[in-house]
């Protein structure tokens, strides 16, 4: 690897330590130092948790029965994605005050562009992230970890070398040492199957892969890994997306990992999406009023439905139409392999909405308003209480991709 100055360019990645956790126990400080996990649609699959339920073996994606076997008695908390959304707004209104140059990664993560703050602030970099950590838990009640260097991909990994509340500053001429210690699953980008990869070329570190020839990485891995190859060997080559243009969808969708007729399995991996579906939704200021899901058989043939709804981002009424759909495509006995949860026709959200609006009024108007403009458009009975649902299905033919960009 070829030695460089310190600080030709600088990021930084500011990542919130468990952070649906994180805000949940800023408003029940009676739980902090227990087992806290948060749950999905139909409270059916973890999607969030402490360290300390990490530490014990509970995963993301874990649906919860297999959860409690494995930690009964830690405490189980449903999804509150609108405040998760303002705790959000607070953290990065805090980031803002460091430099004008922010990207919103996600709604717990975000990069800032460090050229020439040093200066301003009277600071080193280091100084610089800490007082970020200490200035975001004061104000806000969360920890973060910050990383900086001279790539976003090199921050991004040094962010994660200090969890939780640290602060992790490679400079150019530490690039290298800190590659060593950086295991390639590690590097982001390599995901299961590159990593697979990775060690049948005998890549096991992010330094191996650093050290590489270039004509070797492109040959393998095409322009994904010369990016990759570039920014480990700090060389920017993405830059931060301070304007992001809006998508034309967002999805999520994955492999159920078996091929299985367990409804129950299965339903938890659609409440997995349909979360992360409306989580985006909301970190992005959007609505949806194009719903689809799908499961994907055995024999890779896809079954599913689109579903037109007034357009909104509420997570209760964008589960509540996925639980719909959901029972209505799927088939006992028929085995299934894949599935998503799919938003469109999006616009941005410009309704305040009112915190302190009667929780139960609300949903029940918004349910009765879904399932109108849904039997409106497909025909009576097309949604109906579930006590007078018919035990048929509906089933409509279409094929979807498996991985689609957002």
């Amino acid at each position: 690897m070829k030695q460089r100055s310190n600080w030709y360019n600088a990021i930084a990645h500011v990542d919130a330590d468990c952070f649906f956790a994180a805000c949940e126990l800023t408003r029940r400080p009676d739980l902090k130092g227990k087992p806290v996990c948060i749950l999905s649609s139909q409270n059916a699959c973890i999607i969030a948790k402490t360290y300390d339920a990490k530490a014990i073996g509970i995963k993301t994606g874990m649906p919860i029965w297999d959860a409690k076997k494995l930690m009964p008695h830690a405490h189980y908390l449903s999804a509150d994605f609108r405040y998760y959304g303002l705790i959000s707004d607070k953290m990065f209104s805090v980031l803002r005050r460091y430099s004008p140059e922010i990207e919103m990664y996600s709604i717990d993560e975000g990069f800032i562009d460090m050229n020439g703050i040093r200066s301003m602030w009277g600071k080193s970099y280091q100084g610089i992230a800490d007082h970020i950590r200490e200035s975001i838990y004061q104000e806000v009640g969360i920890t973060v970890s910050v990383g900086i260097s001279t790539t976003r991909i090199l921050a991004k990994i040094a962010s994660e070398m200090n969890k939780p509340n640290g602060t992790s500053v490679i400079p150019g001429r530490r690039i290298t040492n800190f590659l060593r210690e950086v295991p390639i699953g590690d590097v982001p980008g390599i995901g299961k199957s590159r990593q697979q990869l990775m060690k049948k070329l005998n890549i096991h570190t992010a330094y191996d892969f650093a050290n590489n020839p270039k004509e070797r990485i492109d040959f393998t891995l095409g322009k994904v890994g010369m990016d990759i190859w570039h920014e480990l060997n700090g060389t920017p080559v993405f830059k931060l997306e301070l304007n992001s243009p809006m998508p034309k969808s967002i999805a999520r969708t994955a492999s159920l990992g078996v091929v299985t007729s367990n409804k129950q399995l299965i339903r938890s991996h659609i409440s997995y999406h349909t979360t992360r579906v409306a989580t985006e939704l909301i970190r992005q200021n959007l609505t949806t009023s194009f719903i689809s899901v799908f499961l994907r058989l055995k024999s890779f043939e896809s079954v599913g439905k689109n579903v037109r709804i007034t357009a909104t981002n509420d997570y209760s009424r964008i589960n509540h139409i996925v639980k719909v759909i959901f029972n209505h495509i799927f088939k006992d006995n028929t085995e299934y392999r894949a599935c998503g949860v799919i938003s469109s026709s999006l616009q941005p959200d410009a309704q305040q909405g009112n915190l302190f609006t009667s929780v139960q009024t609300s949903k029940q108007l918004a349910l009765t308003k879904v399932m109108d403009d849904i039997n409106t458009r497909f025909g009576n009975q097309t949604l109906s209480p579930a006590s007078s649902l018919k035990k048929e299905t509906l089933k409509v033919k279409f094929q979807y991709p498996l991985l689609t960009a957002t």
